[in-house]
């Protein structure tokens, strides 16, 4: 796999990053927050906001925006870490905003409010910084992923497998250590690997090489399947 390959699985393996904008508050600064983020079928962070948040001001006034993302719980300044640098428009893809709800389900009270909206990054490079000494930049068609049919059968995929496949699930996550299990339902599933979403921890097991087709995506599961449960 290319370096863009790694920097997007990276990307999707995490769902909290630091959204910086140009602070239309303090005019010449830099503004970030912590935002909960979902990538969409091409890979570009998508998150929610409040048009009374210093963001949406900021945004509007200038689309430029960057966010990083990697494992907050590492306190390493040599570990690694991902920057994706872009544009920020307004998202009224309503794929997308499914998908972000079946991460954070909690978020329907908010839209519910009728004042938060779905905003996307677009990439234009991102800064992959793989450990000490090891940093790549990488152009946006390098980070976008292959042609592929996933996001159309992702929904249909999602609830097949929760339906009818829950002990497949649950032999993922105990393939991982994790104690229990049995609420266990996926989220996304996309060409570089699917999300099981476990009370409020959402986990990621990524393919070992990226998924075009809806056949390869079956062989894919059933592959993990089988060696999550020793086959």
């Amino acid at each position: 796999m290319t370096t863009g390959d790694d920097a997007r699985r990276y990307l999707r393996a995490h769902n909290l990053g630091v959204l910086s904008s140009h602070s239309k508050s303090v005019p010449g600064y830099p503004f970030g927050s912590v935002v909960p983020v979902v990538c969409d079928a091409r890979a570009c962070p998508v998150v929610l906001v409040s048009g009374l948040a210093e963001h949406t001001r900021s945004l509007a006034a200038d689309a430029r925006a960057s966010l990083i993302v990697h494992d907050f719980s590492i306190a390493d300044q040599a570990g690694p870490r991902l920057t994706v640098l872009g544009d920020a428009v307004r998202c009224e893809d309503a794929d997308a905003a499914a998908r972000y709800l079946r991460y954070f389900p909690e978020s329907e009270r908010l839209l519910a409010l009728g004042d938060f909206a779905f905003w996307r990054l677009v990439p234009r490079e991102a800064l992959f910084i793989r450990g000490f000494g090891r940093i790549e930049w990488v152009q946006a068609d390098a980070l976008a992923p292959p042609p592929n049919d996933i996001a159309a059968i992702e929904p249909g995929a999602v609830e097949h497998m929760n339906a009818d496949h829950g002990a497949a699930l649950a032999a993922y996550c105990a393939s991982e250590g994790l104690p229990d299990a049995s609420g266990a339902t996926m989220v996304g599933l996309d060409c570089d690997g699917f999300d099981v979403r476990i009370g409020a921890r959402i986990v990621r097991f990524p393919f070992d090489a990226p998924v075009t087709t809806a056949g390869a995506a079956r062989q894919a599961l059933a592959g993990l399947a089988r060696r999550a449960r020793g086959g």
